[in-house]
């Protein structure tokens, strides 16, 4: 039996873009989804960089949990072909050659959900020393990725 593999693909890219929706809708919840994982963000830094004196390991557990639930939650399916150019909540910032790089994208896109379920590992044990280490490596990833895919404000 000789498989077409285009039409694998074609069936697939199709069957992805069905899955998640409209161009619009997936850039929506794609901006929706990295807004809220920056809101998770910005608390873990508020009680551990900023204001470590007001650190609650509850508060910040629960923030990481968050952030990796979002890694975890399959956001891949947001970035289906057109999703360059489209308008979600505003216009997309991800830069066109996305497409091209896809195994790079996999690469930076898998060490991100590592460093964020490693870091809701850590948070749970309220080490805060520990939790800021390995919230340095969440963002360390979080930058690899706009560097590699989002064009900048």
């Amino acid at each position: 039996m000789k498989i077409n593999f285009k039409l694998v693909t074609l069936l697939f890219a199709t069957a992805t873009t069905v899955a998640a929706g409209p161009i619009e809708e997936q850039i929506r919840f794609r901006q929706s989804a990295y807004s809220f994982l920056g809101w998770n963000t910005s608390k873990i830094k508020k009680q551990v960089i900023d204001h470590p004196e007001t650190f609650n390991k509850d508060y910040v557990a629960a923030a990481a949990n968050a952030i990796a639930a979002t890694a975890n939650s399959g956001l891949g399916e947001l970035y289906g072909e057109g999703t360059d150019k489209g308008i979600g909540w505003k216009a997309s910032r991800l830069k066109p050659e996305f497409f091209q790089k896809k195994e790079e994208v996999t690469v930076v896109a898998n060490a991100f959900n590592e460093a964020a379920n490693d870091l809701a590992k850590v948070a749970a044990t309220g080490d805060i020393n520990a939790i800021k280490v390995q919230f340095g490596k969440v963002g360390e990833t979080c930058k690899s990725c706009h560097d590699l895919i989002r064009i900048k404000e």
